[in-house]
């Protein structure tokens, strides 16, 4: 069946849901054109993108991925700002590229260049409010869909790095409740980040041993600005700085690049 043969379908079933999730339960509503604006620039920008650069290629999937994804993570007052933000998002994989491989996560251009260029824009990890079956179902799910792009790795490196410090300083040094801690970990925002953006393929080395370092040293840098310089929403931040990382990763471990064509079938994730 051609929807298990690619990767990018699970994606867009993983975002998608927890957008109407958001618009049905989580009285997102106030959102919702903002959300359409998302998706209309991103497949815009990515037709016109690929007509100047690769004619021949049709990568609609991974548009429609990037603009759930900013639906999910970027806030903004004004649709001018939703508009850059899915501009630069998509913009990027075109005109900031090595060897094939766009340097940026999209979504994580996106929503630092609506940020930082309008201050119009932020994150909100309270917009998920406490719903421990969405939680849930996020990293379920998520499992699934990193399982089908070989990137649960990155994942498992993150939740153990960044976790396990965030668990010495928290219950072992500062002695608050276990209940303190899952509640920090339990950020929907934080999951989203764990099991989306920093295990995008097309950004992450290819390389396991170069993944797990860079991960690692995200994990590490994340922590140390969450907990001692108060920098809000620490992990996308470094993932930004941390992303021209790759090439260089790429170069010292050297590996075959992630295509969508032959993500895992559904029949071997069964296996």
């Amino acid at each position: 069946m051609h929807f298990f043969n690619d990767a990018r379908h699970f994606q867009i079933v993983y975002l998608g849901s927890f957008v109407l999730f958001g618009l049905v339960f989580l009285s997102w509503h106030e959102d919702w054109f903002k959300f359409i604006l998302f998706a209309v620039t991103a497949l815009v920008i990515q037709y016109f993108g690929q007509a100047m650069t690769q004619p021949k290629r049709n990568a609609w999937k991974s548009a429609l991925i990037t603009s759930l994804g900013l639906c999910l993570l970027c806030k903004t007052n004004t649709y001018e700002t939703a508009i850059l933000a899915a501009v630069f998002a998509i913009g990027s994989k075109f005109v900031l590229r090595y060897n094939g491989k766009h340097i940026f996560n999209p979504v994580n251009m996106g929503i630092i260049a609506s940020i930082y260029l309008t201050n119009d824009a932020w994150i909100s990890p309270g917009q998920w409010g406490s719903h421990i079956v969405l939680i849930f179902l996020l990293g379920a799910l998520g499992f699934l869909v990193l399982r089908k792009v070989d990137r649960l790795d990155a994942s498992l490196t993150f939740l153990l790095v960044f976790g396990g410090l965030q668990f010495v300083r928290s219950v072992l040094y500062l002695g608050w409740s276990i209940d303190v801690y899952l509640h920090q970990m339990a950020s929907g925002t934080l999951l989203l980040f764990t099991f989306f953006m920093i295990t995008d393929p097309m950004t992450t080395p290819n390389h396991r041993t170069a993944r797990i370092i860079w991960v690692s040293l995200i994990s590490v840098t994340s922590f140390a600005l969450s907990n001692y310089m108060y920098v809000y929403a620490a992990p996308i931040l470094v993932l930004f700085f941390a992303s021209p990382l790759t090439p260089v990763l790429d170069t010292i471990w050297q590996s075959e690049k992630f295509d969508w064509k032959f993500s895992k079938s559904f029949v071997e994730l069964k296996k």
